[in-house]
Order: structure tokens, then C-alpha cells, then sequence
């Protein structure tokens, strides 16, 4: 309840700032301020209501508002980049002209102009991210293990994360994603987290596609940080195993290929309440040194506390790589890889970009993916 309040206090608070920069700040007057007053009210209501999608109201009938909402929620992220642009650049031209002896910022009608800009760049830009995120993209990576036996080399590992169903998609989008990675005959699919927004009992159908993945070394999965925000985690992994997944819960298994044998672990999210830390040592600890483990950890930044139990690479996702650009580059200062390769405290790292998009099924310049890992020694 006080979480629901607090959105639809944000939502209003935002919707009034818009309304004071695009549509009193211009000079807006007759008509077109009343459309664009209405457009505002309207989609100002729809956002808060898209956080209830797949908790308190059934996907199956409010998924139009969810994917409403979130959308309008991209283009209000873009507007207010450029309205802050417009502000400052106005506080720019009257500290210029103070300096000069005058006085005033920017004119109001190259306010007008500038704003206009504003909402057009802010619209086709969020078109273009709902095309850029709609299919996901097969992205192919060797990925170079040490002490990898001779019988997996050539071995396709599927990597799928943060599909993110629910609130703006639903099982369409999740048979889509499955169809792609059969068609591509991986050996091994990984599952790595955040499949889902919302609770088992809401958005647990829109998951059942995912009984269709076939592999012969298996489907496993771990825990995202979304698997806990609504519904309890664990009823969600629980769920994920009726539907064939092989959920790692601060476990390991051996992998096995002609007589080669590879360790996989997963351990929860490091942001996993009680009673689903994350533990590295049951996950990684006492095992075979002589042959290889790959460890299946949903943050990037998890790699520095699996580091001294000797993790031979990590796939995580998490990032999205910001999904929104400019976002890339906060994600830089929260995470130690942002997208693709990299090393952690010595532990090779592949992040992948996730498939879906949390919240606006919207991403530009971070296009989804579905990974593909060929196995190399």
C-alpha cells in the first residue's frame, strides 16, 4: 500500500513538471494546451498503474497498461534529459548576460522551439527503442576456459537472461525468445535470472514456453534480483523446475562429455534476502581443482567474492548496459563489467546484455541478445 501511494505521489509530482515546462513554459494557450494537458494527465496515470501489472492486476487483461505505461516512462526519462538541457542552457545565457550588464535566459520562444525539439527527439526516440527491443539478436562468442577437456571443445552454451516478462510482455515474447535459441541447437542453455516482474500465480504462465528448451547437456538456472521483489524467490525457482530448469541454488554439477568433465555452479543474487544468500563456498568450495568450473552468477560484481574459490569464468547479466542510453555509463560506476568480456579480480567475466528490458520494454543502443558461447581450451 504505502509503496502504490508513493508511486502515484511520484507520478503526480512528475506529470505537474511536465506539464510547468512543456506546457506553461512555451506559452502554450487554446487547444493545443488542453490536448497536451490531457495527454499528460492521461499517461501521468497509466505509469503508476504499470507497477501493478503482474502484482496486483492480472497481466492477462492489464498488460496494455503495463506496456503503456512503462513506454510513457522512457519518453519522460528523454523528456527530462532535455529539459535540463534547456534549463541549464538558459541559466548559461543569463549569467552570460549578467556578466555583460543585462539581464534574462532564454527568450520564450526559443524556450518554445527548444521544447518542441524536446518532445519530438524524446518520441522518436522511444519508437526506435520499442523496435530496437522487441526481437533480441543472436550475439556468437568464443569463450576461452582454462583446463577445458579436449571432448568440450566446440561446446554452444545459450546464455538467456533478464527476460523480464509480465508487466509489457507476455508468453508470446518468452516463445519467441525459446524458438531463437532452438533454433541455434545449443549443447547447454543457462537461465541466468530475472525471467520475470510480478507473482508466480500472475506471471507464471507467461514462463510455460520455457518447457519447450532443449539441450542436450541440460537447462539450468539461477536467481535474479527480480525473482524477489514481489513474490517470494524461492515459490519462483520452485516454479522454474516444473518447467524443466535445473535451478543452481548455491549448489554444482558435473558436466559430463565423452570423458571429459566440466564443474558448473550458480549461486544466488548477491542481493538475495535470508534465507537465499549467496554462498561461494558450498558452490565452489571442495571440488576438483584439475578440471574446470563455470560459474553461473547473476551480478558481474559477484566475480569478487567467487574469486578465491577459483571460478574459471563467470556469465552474468544483470546490466542491460544501461538500456537507455546515457544510462551505459552509470552502470560503469555500479558494476566492474558493463557488457561482454572482462576480468574481475581475475576471474574471466562474460556479461551479456539480457534479452528483454525491465520496466519500458524500450532499449537504445543496447540492443538485446541472446548469447551463444562456443567452448574453446
Amino acid at each position: 500500500m504505502i509503496r502504490s501511494i508513493v508511486e502515484v505521489v511520484v507520478a503526480a509530482l512528475v506529470t505537474f513538471w511536465l506539464y510547468r515546462r512543456l506546457v506553461r513554459a512555451p506559452g502554450l494557450t487554446g487547444w493545443p494546451a488542453a490536448v497536451a494537458t490531457t495527454v499528460l494527465v492521461v499517461l501521468g496515470a497509466a505509469l503508476p498503474a504499470a507497477f501493478q501489472v503482474g502484482d496486483t492486476l492480472d497481466p492477462s487483461w492489464a498488460r496494455p497498461i503495463g506496456f503503456i505505461g512503462f513506454t510513457w516512462a522512457a519518453t519522460v526519462y528523454y523528456l527530462a534529459l532535455g529539459i535540463v538541457a534547456i534549463g541549464a542552457a538558459s541559466l548559461a545565457v543569463r549569467a552570460v548576460r549578467r556578466v555583460r550588464g543585462g539581464s534574462g535566459g532564454l527568450s520564450r520562444r526559443v524556450v518554445a522551439v527548444a521544447t518542441a525539439i524536446v518532445v519530438v527527439a524524446s518520441i522518436a526516440l522511444t519508437g526506435y527503442g520499442l523496435t530496437e527491443a522487441a526481437t533480441p539478436r543472436v550475439v556468437n562468442v568464443d569463450a576461452h576456459v582454462a583446463k577445458l577437456p579436449a571432448s568440450f571443445d566446440g561446446v554452444r552454451v545459450a546464455l538467456v537472461t533478464d527476460v523480464h516478462v509480465g508487466p509489457a510482455r507476455g508468453a508470446g515474447f518468452t516463445r519467441r525468445v525459446v524458438d531463437q535459441v532452438n533454433e541455434q541447437k545449443p549443447d547447454l542453455i543457462i537461465l541466468g535470472g530475472d525471467l520475470t516482474d510480478g507473482t508466480v500465480a500472475k506471471v507464471g504462465p507467461d514462463l510455460e514456453p520455457l518447457r519447450d528448451l532443449r539441450a542436450p547437456l541440460g537447462v539450468f538456472g539461477i536467481s535474479g534480483n527480480h525473482e524477489y521483489y514481489v513474490d517470494d524467490g524461492g515459490a519462483w525457482l520452485d516454479f522454474w523446475e516444473t518447467l524443466g530448469v535445473h535451478v543452481l541454488r548455491n549448489q554444482r554439477v558435473e558436466l559430463r562429455r565423452g570423458d571429459g568433465v566440466v564443474d558448473l555452479a550458480g549461486v544466488y543474487d548477491a542481493t538475495a534476502p535470508d534465507p537465499y544468500e549467496p554462498d561461494y563456498r558450498a558452490a565452489l568450495g571442495g571440488r576438483d581443482r584439475s578440471r574446470p568450473v563455470i560459474l553461473l552468477a547473476h551480478q558481474p560484481k559477484q566475480a569478487f567474492d567467487a574469486a578465491p574459490y577459483g571460478a574459471d569464468l563467470q556469465l552474468s547479466g544483470h546490466t542491460h548496459d544501461g538500456q537507455l542510453w546515457p544510462n551505459t555509463y552509470l552502470v560503469a560506476l555500479q558494476q566492474p563489467v558493463r557488457a561482454g568480456w572482462g576480468t574481475v579480480d581475475g576471474v574471466p567475466v562474460y556479461v551479456t546484455r539480457g534479452t528483454g528490458a525491465w520496466g519500458p520494454p524500450v532499449r537504445v543502443l543496447a540492443p538485446p541478445e541472446i548469447t551463444i558461447l562456443t567452448l574453446r581450451p
